[in-house]
């Protein structure tokens, strides 16, 4: 019985990744309660587990004395030369080896569901432990269950959540397709396995895939500065490069586009602006407005916001469809931007217009 208990639990120890030595640990711990349950706290007994051979030994020892006051911790010369068959005196120590089967049926049922119950905390911790470090990396799961509100992932043998919020809403997917997504958040839950959410929409999804397929990015020799997205269908990036020598705009789109494509492409055709960034932020504003260009930026640096003056045929396209492109470019550098229209006056004192060489710098 020892045998198949050892090994059902260091099976399922094994799916479940946990430690040998931890295991060892809980069994011998819950062995122990089983003893000192039936023996009492004051009985003298020795748990050996043996995680190599799968064997778990028990030793109860006695004290051997003329007259038995506790039968858990003493026993007399008789029944000592009896189990033994050895002649043992008084004041030696007697030991007894126990079978498992002598702790009764439903003993040994208490501890098998107080390995489980052990186990399962354990399990809980350790996958905790594990997704909690991987928050805001890329994992990729495994479709198994579509609801109507969010998409069952399976990565490494876990259930991951995928909530419609998070996801690229003109992405569809069916049971049995791979997703891409960084990890979110972690959490506990007071019973089962914790919550391990993932998505797609986030500014960092965005972030590491510029890593995965930028080395400059990963070598921080070009350092991501700001983001901006509207999931699936447009995005705005702010890069900066620590090296004269290298363009950030130029290494981020790689010869021929193929290393902006390839985030496109994961992205499901998202439209991805790439931008240098700068110190100087009126120049900086008209960089995050492009294609559209730019006559006049009056910037208030204390409220931030900032007021511009353009041409009007570029209004269209300094607003964007839907109001997406200044949207974008408001949440990229920090700034509340609106368009002057009518030749509306500008206080001075309020705003610094800064207008000289701006066309040209764009």
């Amino acid at each position: 019985m020892r045998s198949e208990i050892f090994e059902a639990f260091a099976q399922l120890a094994k799916t479940k990744n946990i430690d040998k030595d931890i295991l060892e640990s809980v069994i011998k711990d819950s062995f122990t309660k089983m003893m000192e349950k039936k023996y009492g706290t004051e009985a003298n007994f020795e748990i050996i587990v043996n995680m190599e051979k799968g064997n778990i030994e028990i030793f109860l020892y006695k004290n051997v004395v003329a007259e038995v006051n506790d039968p858990n911790t003493e026993i007399d010369v008789e029944t000592a030369k009896e189990k033994s068959g050895e002649e043992l005196e008084i004041g030696e120590e007697f030991v007894e080896e126990l079978p498992i089967e002598d702790f009764g049926r439903r003993q040994v049922l208490n501890l098998k569901q107080n390995l489980y119950q052990k186990i399962r905390e354990i399990d809980k911790e350790v996958t905790f432990n594990k997704y909690k470090d991987l928050v805001g990396e890329i994992i990729l799961g495994e479709v198994y269950q579509v609801k109507s509100n969010s998409i069952l992932l399976v990565h490494n043998g876990n259930e991951v959540i995928y909530p419609k919020s998070e996801q690229i809403l003109k992405e569809k997917y069916r049971k049995g397709d791979t997703v891409r997504a960084i990890i979110k958040s972690v959490e506990k839950k007071s019973s089962g396995p914790p919550s391990i959410v993932v998505s797609r929409a986030e500014d960092q999804f965005l972030y590491k895939l510029f890593e995965v397929e930028i080395p400059e990015i990963y070598d921080n020799i070009i350092e991501i500065k700001s983001i901006a997205r509207d999931p699936g269908e447009r995005a705005k990036i702010a890069v900066y490069s620590n090296d004269d020598r290298i363009d950030a705009v130029g290494a981020c789109v790689g010869m021929k586009g193929m290393r902006i494509h390839a985030i496109v492409r994961e992205l499901s055709n998202e439209n991805i602006d790439v931008i240098n960034f700068t110190d100087d932020i009126a120049l900086y504003i008209a960089r995050s407005l492009a294609p559209a260009k730019i006559q006049d930026i009056y910037v208030d640096t204390a409220n931030k916001t900032a007021k511009l003056k353009a041409e009007e045929d570029q209004i269209s396209l300094i607003i964007g469809k839907n109001g997406q492109n200044i949207k974008l470019a408001s949440r990229l550098t920090g700034y509340q931007i609106d368009v002057l229209r009518d030749d509306k006056e500008i206080d001075p004192k309020q705003y610094e217009e800064i207008s000289s060489e701006l066309k040209n710098k764009q």
